[in-house]
């Protein structure tokens, strides 16, 4: 008898038990779920992204600020109307810089890679080095002094106006004298807790308002020949003013001797005129002190057809006119005064370069 086994039958017990195990095994990984990995797939994308996006925020950071930078410096070396000195350059290194900055972003692309063969946490570790590195740039004077020409340069008339009058506050700071200054500060501070509460019920600066009352009373709370009375030797203020005042204050009654009260209608009223200026901080100072006489600055100004502070001054006398720059020359003295624990001397060192990066209350913020 033939005993060979004919492996082709289907039939064959050969044939058909290594199918039942394979199909055996097949349904047992499923059951015990050896595929698994596959449902963290989901989690594993989203930490690519997370770490892809932060790549990409540190990258913009360090792109934005070293652009500022740049331009900021450009401005300032190649500032002028000269086509051939200044404005063809200056056009030219914009140029230059795109080129730069497109060679960056090719080059950073193969880098990235390759650092990706090693770890994937690399590309993340050099953008975020990238940022410390010009974090710890931008504290330095130099940033500070290309931010401020990358400032005119974007901000045009606008920012050339600022800048005027900011170097106006600053030559009448510095022209105060320390001795009386510091004994200023000194009285100011029975007043302190008043000021910011105030300051806080209707949302103003603080350093503005201790500005204020610097040039108003001197914070020696009396009552002037003009009408003037308490802290912020308040006269007439718009009837409205009055009712905010006694609403943040709760009370129905207001006492111009009380200085917490004198420094909510202070307050409220700076606030009130800040609003009717639009916005405008000198103007605002301006219609505060000239109050409600004579219909108020917004009536001067339709009456001689003035629209800001440069166009309005003719038309003032030189009291109110100088009026805006003594109030912020004594608000900067406050937030130096503040962070810094004592008045700086401007012209001593660099400490005008550190004046500017804190910058006038109301008018700037700083670096």
């Amino acid at each position: 008898m033939d005993k060979t086994v004919n492996l082709s039958n289907p039939e064959s017990g050969n044939n058909t038990k290594p199918k039942r195990k394979r199909n055996r095994n097949r349904n047992l990984s499923m059951r015990t779920g050896k595929n698994k990995p596959k449902r963290n797939q989901p989690s594993r994308l989203k930490q690519k992204l997370l770490l892809t996006s932060i790549e990409i925020l540190g990258l913009s950071i360090t792109a934005v600020l070293i652009i500022i930078m740049l331009l900021g410096y450009s401005a300032n070396r190649f500032s002028g109307t000269s086509f051939f000195g200044s404005l063809l350059p200056f056009a030219t290194g914009v140029l230059i810089l795109i080129m730069v900055a497109s060679a960056f972003l090719i080059g950073w692309w193969k880098l990235r890679k390759r650092l990706q063969l090693y770890s994937e946490f690399l590309p993340l570790i050099l953008s975020l080095s990238f940022v410390v590195l010009i974090a710890w740039f931008v504290t330095h004077d130099q940033f500070t002094l290309a931010y401020g020409n990358f400032r005119t340069l974007v901000g045009g008339k606008e920012e050339a106006g600022r800048m005027t009058i900011s170097h106006q506050v600053y030559a009448a700071y510095r022209k105060h004298n320390s001795a009386q200054l510091q004994k200023m500060l000194d009285r100011s501070q029975e007043y302190q807790h008043a000021i910011r509460d105030a300051a806080k019920a209707f949302n103003v600066d603080a350093h503005l308002l201790q500005g204020i009352a610097a040039t108003e009373s001197s914070f020696i709370p009396r009552d002037s020949s003009d009408g003037g009375r308490g802290l912020f030797q308040i006269t007439r203020v718009p009837k409205i003013v009055m009712t905010q005042a006694q609403q943040k204050l709760g009370t129905e009654k207001i006492s111009l001797e009380n200085s917490r009260h004198n420094a909510f209608v202070g307050a409220a009223t700076f606030k009130h005129y800040l609003a009717e200026m639009k916005g405008d901080l000198f103007l605002a100072l301006l219609a505060y002190n000239i109050g409600p006489a004579n219909g108020g600055l917004r009536f001067i100004m339709q009456q001689y057809g003035a629209t800001d502070f440069t166009t309005i001054q003719p038309y003032l006398q030189t009291l109110p006119r100088d009026y805006p720059i003594r109030v912020l020359s004594y608000s900067l003295a406050f937030r130096l005064w503040q962070k810094e624990g004592k008045l700086l001397a401007y012209e001593e060192g660099n400490n005008a370069i550190r004046i500017q990066r804190i910058g006038i209350p109301g008018l700037s913020t700083g670096m």
